[in-house]
């Protein structure tokens, strides 16, 4: 396969699922977007709070997307299609048990999550009416890990792509009609979110089975749940695991402190963050492709292929975040006014708005080495890199906070995105590659 062929083949993956990727953001943007014109920068805050718990919750989960995508992958590479089959069962009987869970739990969770957050009376409310109607789409959320795992690992994103672009259409279309249409306030934003969410699920099932037919006629239920296959998922996926309670510690605390610079601040910092989330889902477009790539040429042995996926994948992630880079300096001011219209949140969010700037190339080696190093299953050193960059994310916050304030929280998010891709860059002797990049 010539250079021009595997640009090709990378291209096939990423395409799809960076358009899908653009818009998976839709969810949360949307969200902030209503909420930034319905009069008090009160509904912001709630729902930045409400969306944080949420991510709390659900990213302790998202082994079931990597660990889904990685052993698919390989599978794929040694054309095993009854493990490719059983990975999705797994998958997916862990989500339904997990979600069982959380919506048995939820006030529990929600009470302690307030607790720990140490949300405000003025916002606690409306906290709680987002919580206890987005927690029914629990089973759609988590289903959204493992399926769109389980088709980049099949080296299929454009499945993906079609139900990510449908399920934010709905959102969009029952938030603004209820919200607008009924008045319903934030309760018709939650009602968006829920049914967006479970939609996405029920159409990624309904193609999966249609698409997949044969594939999934290799699925045993003796088999799914197995003693020694169901310990090794977990096994490899404890490391993932792990890492992602310090991505999630790192973003809790991130809003939690915000709360201490007051309502103002922590509703900037919300719409700010849209900004990272648009390169994350974007950026991954490109770790999703090598997750799927190298992953199954690393099933399939084949490391001069691999090495060459890699160093592809890395021309197209500095374009990215040039490219980026150059739009947050041109026209970010420009994003924040479309995302909200509170004059004193558009002000502050401008004193901060340098540092949007400096999470494309901050954080470009993080994302892509990240879709590597799962594809592979070395998930070890994905573990001792976040480790390290969120020790540097507390440390920075620690030491400077009193001197700068706010800032504080942006330069170590930066130092704490940056940190992940440099220790992952000078592992890369797992991967047998570290002399080629």
């Amino acid at each position: 396969m010539n250079f021009l062929s595997k640009n090709s083949e990378i291209l096939r993956i990423a395409i799809p699922s960076i358009i899908s990727n653009i818009s998976v953001p839709l969810l949360g943007i949307v969200d902030i977007a209503i909420t930034g014109h319905l009069g008090s920068q009160i509904y912001i805050g709630a729902i930045s709070v409400g969306g944080t718990i949420f991510n709390m919750i659900y990213w302790i989960f998202n082994f079931l997307r990597f660990g889904t995508g990685s052993v698919t992958a390989q599978a794929f590479g040694r054309d095993n299609k009854e493990e490719c089959a059983l990975s999705l069962a797994r998958s997916i009987s862990i989500c339904l048990g997990i979600s069982l869970l959380l919506i048995l739990f939820h006030t529990s969770i929600l009470n302690i999550a307030m607790s720990v957050m140490e949300v405000g009376e003025m916002l606690k409310h409306n906290v709680e009416i987002y919580f206890n109607i987005c927690i029914y789409g629990s089973v759609g959320f988590l289903g959204l890990f493992a399926f769109p795992g389980w088709y980049v690992g099949m080296q299929n994103t454009v499945i993906p792509l079609v139900v990510s672009i449908s399920q934010n259409v709905i959102n969009i279309i029952v938030s603004l009609t209820l919200v607008y249409g009924f008045e319903m306030g934030i309760e018709g934003v939650a009602i968006g979110t829920l049914t967006a969410q479970l939609s996405g699920f029920l159409l990624s099932a309904l193609i999966c089975v249609k698409k997949y037919r044969d594939v999934l006629s290799f699925i045993k239920l003796t088999k799914v749940f197995r003693a020694v296959e169901m310990s090794q998922f977990f096994k490899m996926n404890s490391a993932i695991f792990l890492r992602t309670l310090c991505v999630v510690a790192v973003t809790v605390y991130f809003t939690v402190a915000g709360t201490a610079f007051g309502d103002t601040i922590l509703a900037s910092n919300a719409v700010l963050m849209q900004f990272f989330m648009i390169f994350t889902f974007f950026t991954d477009g490109f770790a999703y492709a090598g997750e799927a790539v190298c992953g199954k040429y690393f099933g399939m042995g084949n490391n001069a292929m691999l090495k060459i996926t890699i160093k592809q994948l890395f021309v197209y992630g500095i374009i990215t975040a040039v490219a980026f880079t150059l739009v947050y300096i041109w026209f970010g001011f420009g994003i924040i006014k479309l995302l909200t219209d509170q004059e004193l949140v558009v002000a502050t969010a401008k004193e901060y708005q340098f540092w949007v700037c400096l999470i494309p190339v901050s954080s470009v080696g993080a994302f892509i080495w990240d879709g590597i190093y799962l594809g592979c299953g070395k998930v070890k050193p994905m573990l001792l890199c976040t480790f390290l960059g969120s020790s540097v994310f507390f440390i920075t916050y620690a030491l400077t906070n009193q001197y700068i304030g706010n800032n504080a929280l942006w330069l170590g998010f930066i130092l704490y995105l940056f940190v992940r891709g440099f220790v992952l860059r000078f592992s890369s002797n797992e991967l047998g590659v570290c002399q080629l990049i």
